[in-house]
């Protein structure tokens, strides 16, 4: 956008603010305002691995978690976006991170800031580190809403590849009993238009888009 290559774009931090402390662009809206809670990133690793290294996997994955604890706690974000600013991660100043990693939002058109957003990045808190198999339920079904899978998709596969039972194991061995979820569904989900997606009935949700790939 800087030299004029690109009219906009969807990514996530540092680039929305940074765009905006260099008074390049603005920030239409946030992936939170589409879908409140949304799922982001994934940890993943091949089966083969996981079965033969299952100590190795359980290691990894608390690694993982503890950080997630870590980087949730209010008096850790400073020192977060300090380690994250430095060349050997994303080389940003610490200022293009650390008011969206507070929820401190700064669209940079006519619409004032706004502090204490809903919609900060979270890693822990509301099970956001769970491997919610609905959320993967709405993934394969955005596929199959595109044509990238066929209409008789399996879903029987989110239980052969979604280890929520080894994410709780390691959460009771790190001594985060509390934070495993009741269910491994997070129920139906709103968007930001009203539209709502039943895991236990994504047909109706695929019947009912407008915009689709798929008769």
């Amino acid at each position: 956008m800087k030299v004029g290559n690109m009219d906009g774009f969807c990514v996530g931090e540092p680039w929305n603010l940074q765009l905006v402390n260099q008074e390049i662009g603005y920030t239409a809206l946030t992936t939170g305002e589409l879908w409140n809670r949304h799922p982001e990133k994934s940890f993943a690793m091949r089966a083969d691995y996981v079965d033969k290294n299952p100590k190795a996997t359980k290691a990894i994955l608390k690694a993982i978690m503890e950080a997630q604890i870590w980087c949730d706690k209010p008096e850790n974000k400073q020192e977060m976006c300090e380690i994250l600013s430095k060349p050997d991660w994303i080389k940003v100043p610490v200022a293009d991170i650390i008011d969206r990693s507070k929820g401190t939002f700064k669209y940079g058109d006519a619409r004032p800031v706004v502090e204490a957003s809903p919609n900060v990045m979270q890693y822990w808190t509301d099970g956001a580190a769970f491997p919610y198999k609905s959320h993967d339920a709405w993934f394969l079904t955005e596929h199959r809403r595109w044509g990238i899978l066929p209409a008789d998709a399996d879903y029987k596969i989110i239980d052969k590849v979604n280890r929520a039972d080894i994410w709780k194991e390691c959460a009771k061995e790190i001594g985060q009993e509390a934070a495993i979820p009741k269910s491994d569904s997070r129920g139906i989900e709103t968007f930001f238009d009203g539209v709502k997606f039943d895991p236990e009935n994504p047909d109706v949700y695929l019947k009912n888009l407008k915009i689709k790939k798929i008769a």
